[in-house]
């Protein structure tokens, strides 16, 4: 699965890496939902760093179009609001 993190590039996650995934980004649905501004934070940094500790960088001069579209690390609690589906940024 290729994960574009914007702003940073594209990282190939294997697929039995998502559970994990999926936790870390449930904490950031989570903190979302809440509208709280002190967890939304840290939970989007550690999904943001989770996805850079599991991938490998994508080839840079690929063309590969992404499976995911994660918010760069500076995002807005409104601006993830908007990227949210109803499974979260990660669906699973």
């Amino acid at each position: 699965m290729i994960v574009r993190i914007l702003g940073e590039g594209q990282y190939d996650v294997a697929d039995n890496a998502l559970d994990r995934l999926n936790a870390l980004d449930a904490a950031v649905e989570t903190a979302v939902e809440a509208g709280d501004e002190d967890a939304f934070a840290p939970a989007l940094h550690a999904l943001l760093e989770g996805v850079r500790t599991v991938g490998v960088a994508h080839a840079l001069d690929s063309l590969d179009e992404s499976d995911l579209i994660l918010p760069p690390a500076d995002a807005s609690l409104a601006e993830v609001r908007e990227m949210l589906a109803d499974d979260g940024l990660i669906p699973g």
